[in-house]
């Protein structure tokens, strides 16, 4: 049997792709993070560095991943189709127009590595969550940040404008850092008045804490944008992998080349367990809107500066370089998270359980005295 030839071309272009896939695993929040690894930190240390949901996955996506583990020799192609086709019926989309991935960072990095290179840019908010800039730099695409507005919401007139030939204009809907929401009418606008032949890439991890309106209306009515979920954050699945894009079948299927194969069986059944809770959403917004207020409060009191947020993180005014608070919360025990460099006096806190914001708050006014 002969073996299959390919020329220089076909070659270099499989090589090619199968590099820019690998970058999908090298801009992930660890390796983003100015603050410590996770395995420096000491066992006991408050961790709310890295905006994660210490709660961990719902007991019903608990007990589905339990139950499937035995079985986890077989690939189970079919429990990532049945997550895509659960999530369509919940937005009120086309089957086709939902795609499951190990994650939102995946997809993430798809859509830029696929809709940008030397001539089309890549724009973003500052600050913003820098990963998709990372993989716009491996595809040979230019960054360009665009400052949030006075009220902390993209600035989506400003985006629009900023490069006539973008390739992919990038909004994380909460933000990350700052937690604050652009408005559905300002996303429909920048759809409407984006360069022609760029899309939108709207980053919704966080929109369940938020309980704003999601933008997939805008998937179902044909526009250019795809939206992407992540069951990381509210739902508790960070190390579990699951997460989905919704967008155009004709856009998402320009993110084939970049990489294939099976999903995690566990990350797929605890979504679909995630999806069908009908508590888990509202009681973990409640408890984490509650919980926000509180340590608001309590910043307030002592007079702290921070930025209102609707996530599951916010920015706190250090009053001096972020990288020196970072550190002093450190040696009390307190892992707190990273400083870009638009905000060198700011320092992004994720909000964690009860008893570690406890912690926090006790930290936080000692260090600041």
């Amino acid at each position: 049997m002969s073996l299959p030839t390919f020329s220089r071309r076909t070659l270099a272009n499989r090589m090619a792709a199968f590099a820019a896939a690998s970058v999908v695993w090298a801009s992930t929040e660890p390796l983003l993070a100015d603050s410590a690894f996770p395995e420096a930190i000491p066992a006991g240390a408050v961790k709310i560095n890295a905006n994660e949901n210490p709660l961990g996955p719902c007991a019903e996506a608990a007990e589905a991943m339990h139950n499937v583990i035995r079985s986890g020799g077989r690939y189970h192609y079919e429990a990532s189709l049945e997550l895509s086709r659960t999530l369509a019926v919940q937005e009120g989309l086309k089957p086709e127009y939902v795609r499951a991935f190990a994650g939102s960072s995946d997809p993430l990095h798809r859509v830029v590595l696929a809709f940008t290179n030397a001539s089309r840019n890549f724009v973003a908010a500052d600050p913003g969550y820098e990963a998709g800039a990372r993989a716009a730099h491996f595809s040979g695409a230019k960054t360009i940040l665009v400052p949030l507005t006075g009220s902390w919401a993209h600035d989506v007139r400003a985006m629009a404008a900023a490069d006539s030939s973008a390739g992919v204009i990038y909004v994380c809907n909460p933000n990350n850092p700052t937690g604050t929401l652009t408005s559905h009418d300002d996303i429909e606008w920048l759809v409407e008045n984006k360069p022609a032949g760029a899309i939108v890439l709207l980053d919704e991890a966080y929109i369940h804490y938020s309980g704003g309106p999601s933008a997939t209306d805008l998937v179902a009515a044909d526009k250019d944008i795809v939206v992407l979920r992540s069951f990381s954050k509210l739902y508790g699945m960070a190390g579990l992998r699951a997460g989905a894009a919704m967008g155009h079948p004709d856009l998402l299927a320009k993110l084939n080349p970049y990489a294939a194969g099976a999903l995690p069986v566990t990350g797929m059944v605890g979504a679909m367990a995630s999806l069908n809770s009908k508590t888990v959403v509202p009681e973990r917004r409640k408890a984490m809107r509650l919980l926000r207020e509180d340590v608001f409060a309590h910043l307030a009191k002592h007079d702290i500066g921070f930025i209102p947020s609707e996530s599951n993180c916010f920015m706190l005014d250090a009053r001096r370089p972020a990288k020196e608070f970072v550190a002093a919360m450190a040696r009390e025990n307190v892992f707190v998270g990273r400083v870009w460099p638009s905000m060198p006096t700011w320092s992004r806190i994720s909000v964690g359980t009860a008893e570690e914001m406890a912690k926090f708050k006790q930290a936080v006014v000692q260090v600041m005295a």
